[in-house]
């Protein structure tokens, strides 16, 4: 194998935690949807960041790729090793190294999951806010820049990342950021970093920004007869300023594909499932006038979950969103893809992807986080069909064409991987250039993530 010396030399070092069983490599080779399985040479299992820039330094002299893993959870194939070399797998460094409940800031390092944190974070009154679905770890949040159910209140990772400690293509490690709320101290590198899917550096630990628990939580589902009056009503509740901590969005075919999964008897109409944060007091005026507006729109169906099993239950339904739709076609496996446009053309981007699903002859849910122009679509393929997946992709480079149309992006939440790859030009023109020379400058030799992101020959 190409890479045998450098596994040789991580081997003296590592020992059984660099392994080579094709079960392990096979796990690090597979991915959440569509892609085929690309199992790397050997798994690394560091356990300190020293051990880190040390596989990195050697892998880069003896040109060996590396690809961190997180928990797999990603969906457009970012941690795939598709040119083989070493999977980085950062499970074992999961801890929380300190909770600084004074600055309302947590050191952790990365492999630790977002749902651990959390549970640390309990007797402390804070929590961290960001929150994609999956129990995903927070090195990889970073790295694809996540964003989740959340986000419309408090934000992406991009705004709850403080800091970063992170290696370097030839094992050096640096440091970014700070525990300050500010600085204007040169260039924003932890802003580069996060997102950077792995191309740049690999992350060991993140300084996050941590968020009060709230008082009193309000949660509701209520029913549409068309989607335009949804989105409509989550315009005008932006509008008037209302906080909502969550507002997310699912079509006809989405409530079905819950009351098929959860045993629900959801109308099978567009939805829309929302949470107010606050105090007793200000969560039930929010909700209040929410549902004024909801009255206004059209609404029906106004489902309140008033007790924190209820809320559990009904959050449990949309983050278990994606295996609900893959067991509602048995089989089947998913070309998941997500837009992000402008709050004002959401409902003709909706409209516009509805009409081309449905043209395409294929299943297709839309869900989404319609309180920041963020929806997704789950495009169900029958396994092995070649037909379906060509399809399928061609109505996901539709939906990023329409998405630059409209004034958005190709992808608000789910990253580029090699999945979008193809379309960072469309969308960045001469900028995508210019990403490149940046992976080329701190990357030269192309060992970190190779064939993610952008485009570099070498």
């Amino acid at each position: 194998m190409p890479h045998d010396t450098a596994l040789a030399e991580l081997a003296s070092f590592l020992g059984d935690r660099l392994s080579r069983s094709k079960p392990e490599r096979e796990a690090h080779g597979r991915s959440e949807t569509w892609f085929p399985e690309t199992p790397p040479d050997a798994v690394a299992y560091p356990e300190t960041t020293e051990e880190v820039s040390r596989i990195v330094a050697t892998c880069a002299r003896l040109g060996c790729p590396v690809t961190a893993w997180g928990t797999g959870t990603s969906l457009e194939g970012h941690a795939l090793a598709v040119r083989g070399g070493v999977s980085l797998d950062m499970s074992r460094m999961n801890r929380v190294l300190s909770i600084r409940a004074e600055d309302m800031q947590a050191v952790v390092q990365p492999g630790l999951t977002r749902e651990a944190l959390n549970t640390d974070l309990r007797a402390t009154g804070l929590m961290f806010s960001v929150d994609p679905g999956a129990d995903a770890s927070l090195g990889g949040m970073a790295a694809t820049r996540a964003s989740g159910t959340t986000s419309v209140r408090y934000g992406t990772m991009r705004d709850n990342v403080m800091g970063l400690e992170v290696v370097l293509a030839d094992g050096r490690v640096i440091r970014t950021g700070s525990g300050a709320r500010k600085s204007s101290a040169g260039y924003d590198l932890t802003g580069l970093f996060v997102g950077s899917e792995g191309t740049l550096g690999i992350i060991t630990e993140l300084t996050l920004k941590l968020h009060g628990q709230p008082e009193a939580i309000s949660a509701a589902v209520c029913a549409f007869d068309d989607f335009e009056s949804a989105v409509r009503t989550v315009i005008a509740t932006i509008q008037m300023g209302i906080p909502m901590a969550r507002i997310e969005f699912v079509d006809e075919t989405g409530a079905a594909v819950f009351n098929a999964a959860n045993g629900t008897d959801l109308p099978e109409k567009p939805h829309l499932m929302v949470e107010f944060h606050g105090s007793d007091l200000s969560a039930a005026e929010d909700a209040k006038r929410f549902g004024e507006i909801v009255a206004e729109m059209g609404g029906a169906h106004f489902d309140w979950a008033t007790t924190t099993e209820d809320r559990s239950r009904l959050w449990k339904m949309r983050h278990g969103a994606y295996p609900a739709c893959l067991a509602f076609r048995p089989g089947s496996m998913g070309l998941v893809t997500d837009i992000c446009v402008p709050i004002s053309r959401l409902a003709e981007a909706v409209r516009e992807t509805r009409a081309d699903i449905a043209e395409s002859g294929l299943t297709g849910p839309i869900i989404g986080h319609v309180g920041d122009g963020n929806f997704h679509s789950v495009l169900l393929i029958e396994r092995g069909n070649a037909a379906e997946l060509k399809t399928a992709k061609a109505l996901a480079h539709r939906m990023a064409e329409r998405a630059l149309r409209l004034g958005g992006t190709i992808t608000g939440e789910h990253g580029v991987g090699m999945g979008k790859k193809d379309l960072m030009e469309m969308e960045h023109g001469e900028a995508w250039e210019v990403m490149a020379r940046i992976k080329r400058a701190l990357d030269p030799d192309g060992i970190l993530n190779p064939g993610k992101v952008v485009e570099v020959s070498q």
